[in-house]
């Protein structure tokens, strides 16, 4: 038996039948109009392309569709700083398999601190001190990587559902392949992730599908993306590219 044959998700599908109006945000977003079905062989799902492409808004919806905390957290955390997020997620269909994980998180760079402070507030506040070990003690007592990577460290667990949008927000380049062996090592426990990035170093995990919103959901080789290129063109002469860019 392959070692990723027991994956909890391995489809998603946008019912843009049922949408009332394609017309007003997010179902105007060109990636989404471009989305149809996704299939799942991968135990590591990346979502790619240029800013505004919509890769927050999808990976928001699918963590909602999942019983997940729009801003957040485990399933068991359920609070509210602004009811910002999408409607998109009320036409996902997402094909679960009938395994069922150990934990589901979401996990986001954008509005990490208020999960970490609902966190904190239900230690101090009601009582669940059980929490302050389960996540490595206070999450606010550490710098922002640090305290991402503490939580992987001690939240994560094997056989977990995990959905990350744009981790590398908070991490250097040395942290970011810190993140990268916990996800390997998760992986080997038999965990799944689906991560939205522009991270050339998460990028390059090996037992990962890759599908750029940019070319229609399209599945390409990681030495393939505008990523890698841009990185690798910047990188092998930088004096080249900045004489291009500013023009000396």
């Amino acid at each position: 038996m392959s070692l990723f044959s027991n994956l909890f998700v391995d489809g998603i599908k946008y019912n843009k039948e049922d949408v009332p109006n394609k017309n007003v945000y997010p179902f105007n977003i060109e990636a989404i109009k471009n989305l149809d079905e996704i299939r799942i062989d991968k135990p590591v799902t990346f979502f790619i392309g240029e800013n505004g492409v919509g890769k927050s808004t999808l990976i928001e919806a699918l963590a909602i569709s999942l019983k997940l905390n729009p801003e957040g957290g485990s399933q068991n955390i359920n609070f509210k700083t602004k009811d910002s997020h999408s409607s998109l997620s009320n036409y996902l269909t997402v094909y679960q398999t009938g395994n069922l994980p150990k934990t589901r998180y979401f996990l986001r760079a954008e509005s990490f601190y208020n999960v970490a402070s609902e966190i904190q507030r239900l230690v101090d506040e009601d009582g669940f001190g059980e929490l302050k070990e389960v996540y490595g003690g206070n999450l606010h007592e550490c710098s922002h990587g640090e305290s991402f990577l503490k939580l992987v460290k001690n939240r994560f667990i094997g056989k977990g559902l995990y959905v990350l949008d744009e981790p590398e927000a908070a991490l250097s380049p040395v942290r970011q392949m810190s993140l990268l062996c916990l996800i390997d090592s998760l992986v080997k426990q038999g965990a799944q992730f689906f991560i939205s990035t522009h991270s050339p170093i998460l990028l390059s995990y090996k037992n990962a599908q890759i599908l750029d919103l940019d070319n229609g959901f399209s599945i390409i080789d990681y030495k393939d993306t505008e990523i890698y290129k841009t990185y690798k063109m910047f990188l092998d002469d930088p004096d080249r590219m900045l004489d291009m860019l500013l023009k000396n």
